[in-house]
């Protein structure tokens, strides 16, 4: 089979390496791709929201599956472009990604279907907005309702942060469009946790558990990013917290989305609060995450292209699907100065040294080729990710690929999978 894969970071590098290792695969294609993916995959220089170039090239090439990454692409509508050229593609249509791509929308959706989530209030117009947050009061949250690179939510401890988010939001348009509509909510207390599934539309398997560290620094300290670092399984998923999210969340937010016309096939990824054994959710995704899909696919004992054509073909309760026991833990290297402004271009050293250790892959993020030598092309720049019998292990395995990468400004923390370790796991 030929294979394109969409997109150029983390993620896509993990899906690459797995779907590489399927004897149904022949030639991959990554666009755009990033210079780690190259050593398995053609990179070809089409933008992953490029949808006529990519079909185009889907075409030209004789591509038999096309997988899509981002969240960009999908709510674009590149899966419903596709499927009308008679091509496939696994990913959800462009009305069923909505449910990542417009908050309001998902909010709504969630109140209408009596899926357990935070109170909370969309807003057009920002005087509203401000005058809901005075009547609630802080801590809140505010979030930009459009897509917004896993940048758009402001954790907001008074009032005054709060109104100064509705203005960054609205007001200076910080994140373009995206903040036409602001979606303003209770502040939950508890654990953030990753939960994963497959679906066909029907059928719901979930993955195994993940968890990330969405703060630049140690000890959760600093602004959000888009992730740095995670790590499966996630101890706080307990096997009643999974059951309790299979049926409160999951299953119904499937069916709700078929019932009201937008049939949703690919990976639905639920963001959860977890306090005092109930889990609410936080954000829905309408893809794998970043970067809990390293770790996740580092798992994966199952053939990545059996399970994306069950999905296609409505079949997925026929597809076995098996996982490692071994946890995996991915540690983010990023650019100097991210999540803010960063220099790029900076030569990476070591990364043969750290993919011949045992247990460790890296995958590549913001990378690119220069030269006959991979330099820094991003703020997420690497995912050294670990696998061993204990998480400790993989903690271990993952930080001895870090020590072996340098390049100018490299930044990481210290301490992904010390939370699964607290639980003396």
């Amino acid at each position: 089979m030929n294979i394109l894969v969409v997109g150029g970071g983390g993620r896509e590098h993990a899906l690459v390496w797995k779907l590489s290792q399927s004897p149904r695969v022949g030639k991959i294609y990554a666009a755009p791709g990033n210079a780690g993916m190259a050593q398995l995959a053609e990179c070809v220089p089409v933008s992953s929201e490029d949808l006529a170039g990519l079909l185009n090239f889907a075409k030209s090439r004789k591509i038999d599956l096309t997988v899509v990454g981002p969240e960009g692409p999908l709510s674009l509508g590149i899966v419903d472009e596709f499927r009308k050229a008679g091509l496939r593609i696994f990913g959800p249509a462009r009305s069923a990604a909505e449910i990542e791509a417009n908050k309001a929308f998902t909010k709504d959706l969630m109140k209408k279907y009596g899926i357990p989530s935070a109170e909370y209030g969309s807003f057009t117009d920002r005087g509203q907005a401000e005058a809901y947050i005075r009547r609630q009061g802080a801590p809140i949250v505010v979030k930009a309702a459009g897509l917004a690179a896993g940048k758009g939510v402001i954790v907001a401890e008074t009032v005054e942060e709060a109104l100064d988010a509705v203005d960054l939001i609205m007001g200076k348009k910080a994140f373009g469009a995206a903040g036409d509509v602001v979606v303003v909510e209770e502040c939950l207390l508890g654990e953030e946790a990753s939960f994963m599934a497959f679906t066909d539309g029907k059928t719901v398997v979930p993955m195994v558990s993940s968890q990330d560290h969405k703060r630049v620094f140690d000890a959760d300290k600093g602004p959000n990013t888009g992730g740095m670092g995670a790590y499966s399984p996630a101890p706080i998923v307990t096997p009643e917290i999974e059951r309790q999210v299979m049926e409160k969340v999951m299953h119904p937010t499937v069916e709700a989305m078929a019932k009201e016309g937008r049939l949703f096939q690919g990976v639905l990824y639920a963001g959860l609060m977890i306090h005092n054994g109930q889990a609410k959710v936080l954000e829905f995704n309408a893809r794998f995450g970043d970067p809990e899909t390293q770790p996740i696919m580092a798992r994966l004992d199952s053939d990545l292209i059996d399970i994306f054509e069950g999905i296609i073909d409505g079949k997925l309760d026929s597809v076995p699907i098996h996982w490692k026991k071994d946890p995996a833990v991915c540690v983010v290297m990023a650019s100097g100065g991210y999540p803010g402004t960063y220099a790029k271009g900076k030569e990476i050293h070591g990364l043969d040294k750290a993919a011949g250790l045992n247990n460790v892959m890296v995958f590549h993020s913001g990378t690119a080729g220069r030269n006959g030598a991979v330099v820094t092309d991003g703020g997420r720049v690497l995912g050294v990710t670990g696998l061993g019998p204990t998480v400790a292990a993989a903690i271990e395995a993952a930080y001895s690929g870090v020590k072996e990468i340098s390049f100018e400004g490299a930044h990481y923390r210290r301490d992904i999978g010390a939370r699964a370790l607290e639980r003396g796991v």
